[in-house]
């Protein structure tokens, strides 16, 4: 891992997501892809004018379509290459990779898997389409231009915690916690950036520290789906109340797999998927999120021992393993209602949660 992250090129990376996003094609290693989400009839035309390029799905999204073995749908991020059938066209493809409409549009089949002889570049390919916020199915193949070329290497370089500097900080007083500092981080070859919000001053005591992923319907919006926004405001509360501690605002919505996605499986579950199910589905794993940004966010800021706000042990795992040690896992738990009951048994029956 290392040495992929010294080799890599990060922003070879952020230059191929930015093509992905805008309909591009482009290579990963060997294969030529061109993202089924952001691409058109034209844009399909010209990468594939023989109309012979096969479609790379997930495992995930593959056992929907009854096409993965039991091994394979072990794995739902594991890459999946489906035969082009004379009848798939721009249309039946974004059927395809997008389960949400499964119920609307059914879909013909039979599909038939065939032979991956590019395993390791067909399953960064797909990592580079999550990190994108994109559905993770491509055409692959054709015969025309690619805008940006990518190897493996490059995508562990852009998703390198160590990348992450301190941009800037100021004060911020803010409800229920007047006396905070906000921080700002960054990465060179990532948009997203990162806050901390710093309550009080130190004191010798470990922090008490709460890992909050940004939720947007949740926080803004005041969602009942979810627990998010009253989570947020309440260890704002109890950090101010314990005295001093870190609020880290991760921008990874829907637990990594970004704000549309986020939506996307928020249909499914009005389908009757819960959150889990929903997210594998998609193509997505039931956690995305990268809990070694936060390990690098204390870091910069001197704290390598917490006490952490949180009922995931997952998050106890992921701050460890980037040497942040935690001295007390601190509950956080708040009472469900009407709309959010079904998420939170979730969370504590499918991930663990422990409240």
């Amino acid at each position: 891992m290392v040495g992929d992250v010294i080799n890599g090129d990060g922003h070879a990376a952020a230059r191929a997501i930015d093509a992905m996003r805008r309909g591009w094609p482009i290579a990963v290693g060997p294969l030529r892809l061109l993202a089924v989400e952001t691409a058109d009839a034209e844009r399909l035309g010209r990468f594939d004018p023989t109309e012979a390029a096969d479609l790379l799905i997930s495992a995930g999204r593959a056992g929907t379509l009854k096409l993965s073995n039991q091994l394979a749908a072990a794995d739902p991020d594991a890459p999946v290459l489906v035969a082009r059938a004379p009848w798939i066209d721009m249309a039946a493809a974004v059927a395809l990779a997008d389960p949400q409409f499964d119920l609307a549009t059914p879909l013909k089949g039979p599909f038939r898997a065939l032979p991956l002889t590019h395993g390791d570049a067909a399953a960064a390919g797909l990592r580079l389409a999550r990190i994108a916020g994109l559905l993770p199915a491509f055409f692959v193949g054709g015969s025309g231009a690619v805008e940006a070329s990518v190897t493996a290497a490059d995508i562990v370089a852009h998703e390198d915690p160590a990348r992450l500097a301190i941009a800037t900080r100021a004060r911020l007083p803010v409800a229920g916690a007047e006396h905070a500092e906000i921080v700002a981080f960054r990465s060179p070859d990532s948009a997203d950036e990162h806050i901390a919000l710093v309550i009080g001053q130190p004191d010798g005591r470990p922090p008490l520290v709460r890992l909050h992923s940004e939720c947007l319907t949740g926080d803004v919006l005041g969602s009942l789906k979810c627990d998010c926004g009253p989570q947020l405001h309440a260890a704002i509360h109890a950090i101010a109340d314990t005295g001093w501690g870190v609020l880290l605002y991760l921008r990874q919505e829907g637990r990594g797999i970004g704000l549309v996605n986020k939506l996307r499986a928020y249909a499914l579950q009005d389908q009757g998927f819960d959150t889990v199910d929903a997210n594998t589905r998609l193509g997505f794993a039931i956690d995305a999120r990268d809990f070694g940004v936060a390990g690098r966010m204390l870091t910069l800021l001197g704290q390598d021992r917490v006490r952490l706000l949180t009922n995931n042990p997952a998050k106890v795992a992921g701050l460890t393993a980037a040497g942040v040690e935690v001295v007390e896992r601190v509950p956080h738990h708040l009472p469900p209602n009407p709309h959010n009951e079904r998420y939170l048994a979730t969370k504590r029956d499918r991930t663990g949660h422990q409240f």
